[in-house]
Formats: structure tokens, sequence, C-alpha cells
């Protein structure tokens, strides 16, 4: 599809990863899913990525040091955390989306950061 926007879903739970690439999927993006943040490198390595929608707290590459990864090696790239654990209203580089969310939240956020 031209013009096919590419998001990349990082999350460990295996259900909620492969239940939002179908969902984003059916909303017209491209998606390509990891587990993890090293799962995640990969991805960014061989994809071309408009937007990261990645779970804060993974174990393997997760958290703080994942934070900054992205902060870091990802500053083109659009992000989005996903999380239980983290306040939304507690000042991070990304916005954070609060699990559980809505899955059409998550899709109008996407397209917004794109419109921007």
């Amino acid at each position: 599809m031209e013009n096919e926007k590419t998001v990349l879903v990082v999350e460990d739970e295996d259900a909620l990863r492969l239940a939002l690439r179908d969902y984003l999927t059916r909303q017209g993006y491209c998606v390509h899913v990891a587990s993890d943040g090293a799962g995640a490198i990969e991805q960014l390595l061989d994809h071309e990525i408009d937007v990261i929608v990645s779970d804060y707290r993974m174990n393997i590459l997760g958290g703080h040091y994942w934070v900054r990864f992205l902060e870091r090696y990802c500053a083109d790239k659009k992000v989005i955390l996903t999380s239980a654990y983290l306040d939304s209203e507690v000042d991070h580089p990304f916005p954070v989306i609060t699990k559980p969310f809505e899955f059409p939240f998550l899709a109008e956020t996407i397209k917004s950061m794109l419109d921007e």
C-alpha cells in the first residue's frame, strides 16, 4: 500500500501484542512486532518505522534503559509508551498511555502523532 505508515509494537504479553498487530493492521498500518527491546532493535534495523508503540516494563531491555535507548537512537521516530506502572501525569520523554487502554484510543493517538 503506497504511503502506508509503519508501526512497531513492542509488547511482552503475547495476546496483547498480537491483538494490537491485528487491530492496527485493520486500521491500515503496516505493523511489525517484537516481544522485547532486543527484538525491537532487530525490527528497527530491518524496517523503516514511523511510530513505535512500546510497553515500558519488559524482561529483556525494558524500562529506563529502553527509554534511554529510544531517546538517544530513535529521536527521529514517534514513540508512545504503554504501561500499567508509569503515571501519565509525571513528566516522561514520550507520551504514556496507561494500561488497560482502548485500541481505538491508541489508533487515534497514532494518527494524531503522524498528522503533526
